[in-house]
């Protein structure tokens, strides 16, 4: 059965199960799959065999998991795109995709030439007008046809339309199905923290309903209150928690962040980040009753391709974390700057061979040829990816370094700036941290870390400052030792729940 049928024979065995919850409202799978068949019977009458990818524009409205569907049901791939997007960057994706259609679920007042932009009324008017109208299951999606398109940024300040394929998010689901320890016929609450535009929500989003479970929103206003997002907790009966470790660093800065808060949770999974050791840590010691599980994996190879589950053992005694074992129809290899595969326990790039592998990025055939190749494996040709990570393998598990982008030269010192976050991670009353390149003149200046504590030893900041310098010299030598250490309450995060490397850039200016 396939991941879309699956979906559809939730209108017979689960009509009445909460799918999505988002602020006060919710929709049953019922409401979600006629909404969903109405919209897709829409879309054919529009388009007919034309399979041009359709944008998605919105939040965390029940009508964007309509959208969704409706469109993978009428055969066309979808392309998400959060309310957050600025005007230049929802515009370089219109012109990119060529689409010929926008759902404006969040209502941008934008115009956009040859386009057919369906404002969030005439959507309620198309659901109404085509209610229990049934899409003929002969232009639904196959295996090999793109079921989505999420754009990312690009080196050019261009995003890039990064391709999944049914298949690669089938094989997605089958795998983290299994290492998520989801049981068959249980439901479940996903917490949906990252915006539908950012791929780890596709690990909630489709765990959550291809499993017959309730997916339960966070809006950014409560992410930016925490006493509105802890009273949602409170009644929300959170059984996976899918985010980033920022996120999760955000919430523990509170001490009622604990199992009693979320008293029916069972697994934290984490992607996007560097799971720190002191975020593990903490996070076992208040949550007793659940696992921690890393992973990793780009969009690119959708979603994530490693997984571990850490324990109290791994996350005291193995610094930093690895990422986990690569799913079975995926393989790792670690590359030199020529391309030639190295040994175990050696640092290189990080190259994803397998079925999670994206079939390209959308219109762009010159970065699909520099990204992506073909290898064979045991006789069967299968799609490589560059990932521009840096990591190496260790006893079957493998480490991610940082990007290999995030180097820099400093005084004729080549630094990897997460190599130094890493360390002052390791530093007992550092919660969180970042460290940026000072600019001036076109040229590095020196290094600035800018941290969050989860105590304070000193009450004077220049006093806490050189106790970090002097910590961090235990670790990494003295040219890698940031000249400036800044303290603050909390780091800039962006929509998306990481770290906003950029905002803190221009604080530095």
């Amino acid at each position: 059965m396939s991941l879309i049928e699956k979906i559809n024979s939730y209108e017979i065995d689960k009509r009445e199960q909460i799918a999505h919850i988002y602020k006060n409202s919710s929709i049953t799978y019922g409401e979600l799959i006629e909404k969903s068949d109405a919209m897709a019977a829409y879309i054919i009458d529009q388009f007919g065999d034309d399979k041009t990818p359709i944008v998605v524009y919105g939040h965390k409205e029940h009508e964007m998991l309509i959208c969704f569907l409706a469109c993978v049901k009428a055969g066309h791939a979808y392309i998400p795109i959060d309310t957050s997007f600025p005007y230049e960057r929802v515009r370089d994706i219109v012109e990119s995709s060529q689409t010929k259609m926008i759902f404006n679920i969040g209502e941008f007042d934008y115009n956009f030439l040859g386009v057919n932009v369906k404002s969030y009324n005439e959507i309620k008017k198309i659901l109404s007008q085509y209610k229990l109208h049934k899409p003929d299951e002969k232009y639904a999606l196959e295996e090999e046809d793109t079921y989505y398109i999420i754009y990312t940024s690009g080196s050019t300040g261009k995003p890039k339309g990064v391709q999944i394929t049914l298949s690669c998010l089938e094989s997605f689901i089958n795998w983290a199905t299994k290492i998520s320890s989801l049981r068959d016929g249980a439901n479940y609450v996903f917490m949906n923290q990252a915006p539908f535009s950012f791929d780890l929500s596709v690990m909630d989003l489709y765990l959550s309903l291809s499993s017959g479970s309730t997916l339960f929103s966070i809006d950014k206003s409560m992410v930016l209150n925490l006493k509105l997002l802890f009273e949602s907790f409170s009644s929300s009966d959170i059984n996976i928690w899918v985010s980033t470790p920022s996120f999760a660093e955000m919430c523990l800065g509170d001490s009622s962040f604990n199992e009693e808060l979320l008293p029916k949770l069972e697994a934290f999974l984490f992607c996007g980040e560097t799971l720190a050791n002191s975020c593990a840590q903490r996070l076992l010691k208040r949550f007793s009753n659940s696992k921690v599980i890393n992973m990793y994996g780009p969009t690119e190879a959708t979603v994530a391709v490693t997984s571990i589950e850490i324990n109290e053992e791994i996350a005291n005694k193995i610094v930093p974390l690895p990422v986990g074992i690569v799913k079975k129809d995926c393989r790792v290899i670690i590359i030199d700057e020529n391309g030639n595969e190295l040994p175990e326990g050696e640092k290189g790039e990080i190259i994803i061979i397998g079925d999670s592998v994206s079939i390209g990025y959308y219109n762009n055939k010159e970065r699909t040829e520099k990204s992506f190749s073909k290898k064979v494996i045991n006789g069967v040709e299968k799609r490589c990816y560059r990932t521009g990570d840096e990591g190496y393998i260790k006893q079957g598990l493998l480490y991610y370094c940082g990007r290999i982008d995030f180097q820099i030269k400093l005084n004729g010192y080549r630094i990897e700036l997460e190599d130094i976050e890493n360390n002052l991670r390791n530093i007992e009353f550092i919660n969180n941290c970042v460290v940026v390149p000072v600019i001036k003149e076109n040229r590095i200046q020196h290094l600035t870390a800018v941290v969050t504590l989860n105590r304070s030893p000193w009450d004077k900041e220049f006093k806490m400052a050189m106790q970090i310098k002097n910590e961090l010299k235990k670790f990494i030598p003295d040219y890698m030792i940031p000249r400036k250490i800044n303290i603050v309450e909390s780091l800039p995060m962006t929509i998306n729940g990481k770290v906003n490397r950029k905002a803190l850039l221009e604080e530095m200016k």
